[in-house]
């Protein structure tokens, strides 16, 4: 037996096995549970308004203060999740947005409602980044991509459902029903990780912590392979020392970090733009609430389906002219929507929206967890997706304020189509060959894999 194994070249040599499957299931699981608590404040807000008695552009601030936690959730609990491990920031993440989301029951003002979303938000924002690395992580890279897409098919799912059952469970047990209902579920599901989700073994080899158990997790993957405490594991990557951020610009790194990071505020800018204020706006231009919930969540649907196709392509064609193509069609979907005024046809064209924008952003994900190395994965996502979540922050206040303004619905989606075209701009400077910036005589970055 060989007592020097690449940790990395021999999952990628492997067949993907009951145990891989598993671990990516159960981050399903957590990204099912993300989207459902995501999503159903802009599905509940027009009920809490019509019974607290208030304006629903109010809830602006209701909207993009959740976001925010998001955005520090990603922020914080990444890089902590490359010092400490994945497995202990999804657990901890996941019992935080369970406990917060029970917890929003007891608001009877905006103030209140508001500090909820904020807690609630740290724990999803946290969740995210760590399942996207560890599914990353336990894949070979062959089919890396497309497992990290049908992983994150999770969080459109979570949304889509939270709009299926928000709509009955309104009418029948009020909107606080729906807070016990996800707030209930992650607690379980968190103590299920606890003993079910294994650590990222490239974690483990990267730093150094936990040897022992490497090849234990090793031969859960392949059994035959019988590995025992002579052998020593290792990785091609290299540790990466300090603050882990500043490596995400080391070497010809930077300008790609950057127009990802462009990349991923202007995709969620739009989808949040449109997932919060789009059952208000719906409803403000005649439809029934009930209604105006389930065509919103064709975008949620449409966005299981990109997710789907993300899948199929993320490990065989160019990710960026594929990005560039989503983007085309997410600008004019979008810019269509405020033109169509019978339900079904709505419905299709709300669709196609949810198909290029939320599948852009499974693309995106997984471009995102290729690109930088295991030392410095989490730490590469949460800060794209924290980036992002600016954007995300910024979409349901634009939003707000163009509704306090009274503009018709189609000058609403034709501002909501423009960010979709700064996307598709910054992808197409993106595949644009990056030239490492070294001066002569100086090696280059270990940790870059882009050179």
């Amino acid at each position: 037996m060989n007592n020097r194994i690449n940790v990395s070249d021999w999952i990628d040599q492997k067949k993907l096995s009951g145990f891989q499957v598993c671990t990516i299931v159960l981050c399903a699981l957590v990204a099912l549970l993300d989207g459902f608590d995501t999503i159903v404040i802009s599905y509940v807000a027009p009920e809490i308004a019509r019974i607290w008695e208030i304006d629903i552009t109010t809830f602006g601030p209701v909207f993009a203060t959740g976001l925010f936690g998001l955005m520090l959730g990603a922020l914080i609990f990444g890089p902590l999740a490359d010092k400490i491990g994945r497995k202990s920031v999804i657990v901890a993440s996941t019992f935080i947005f369970g406990v917060c989301s029970l917890l929003t029951v007891l608001a009877d003002n905006m103030s209140q409602l508001i500090l909820f979303r904020l807690l609630t938000g740290l724990g999803l924002g946290g969740a995210l980044p760590n399942i996207i690395a560890l599914t990353a992580e336990y894949s070979p890279r062959r089919v890396r991509s497309t497992m990290v897409s049908l992983m994150f098919i999770g969080v459109p799912a979570g949304s889509l459902l939270g709009g299926i059952i928000t709509a009955r469970m309104i009418a029948s047990m009020g909107w606080e029903s729906v807070f016990y209902l996800g707030g209930t579920i992650p607690l379980m599901l968190a103590v299920l990780l606890i003993f079910a989700l294994p650590e990222s073994i490239r974690f483990y080899v990267a730093t150094g912590k936990h040897a022992g158990k490497v090849g234990a997790i090793l031969n859960k993957i392949d059994p035959a392979a019988a590995f025992d405490a002579t052998v020593e594991f290792h990785l091609s990557e290299q540790k990466a020392d300090g603050f882990t951020v500043k490596h995400l610009f080391a070497a010809n790194r930077t300008r790609n970090t950057l127009l990802l990071w462009v990349v991923f505020f202007m995709n969620l800018l739009v989808m949040y733009f449109l997932l919060n204020w789009m059952p208000t706006v719906l409803k403000a231009a005649g439809f029934p609430i009930e209604k105006a919930i389930i065509a919103s969540s064709m975008m949620q649907g449409g966005g299981i389906l990109g997710g789907i196709l993300a899948s199929r392509i993320g490990d065989r064609g160019n990710l960026r002219k594929v990005l560039f193509g989503f983007y085309c069609l997410a600008a004019i979907s979008v810019a269509t929507i405020g033109f169509v005024s019978n339900l079904a046809g709505l419905m299709i064209v709300i669709l196609i929206a949810g198909f290029s924008v939320i599948g852009a952003q499974f693309i995106i994900n997984g471009l995102a967890a290729s690109i930088y190395p295991t030392s410095i994965r989490s730490t590469g996502v949460g800060w794209a997706l924290g980036i992002g979540r600016i954007g995300s922050i910024i979409g349901p206040i634009i939003g707000g304020m163009i509704l306090s303004l009274k503009w018709s619905t189609s000058s609403i989606y034709l501002v909501g189509a423009f960010p979709a075209i700064l996307a598709a701009i910054a992808v197409v400077l993106m595949s644009i060959r990056n030239q490492p910036d070294i001066p002569a005589g100086q090696k280059k970055d270990p940790l870059d894999i882009n050179a």
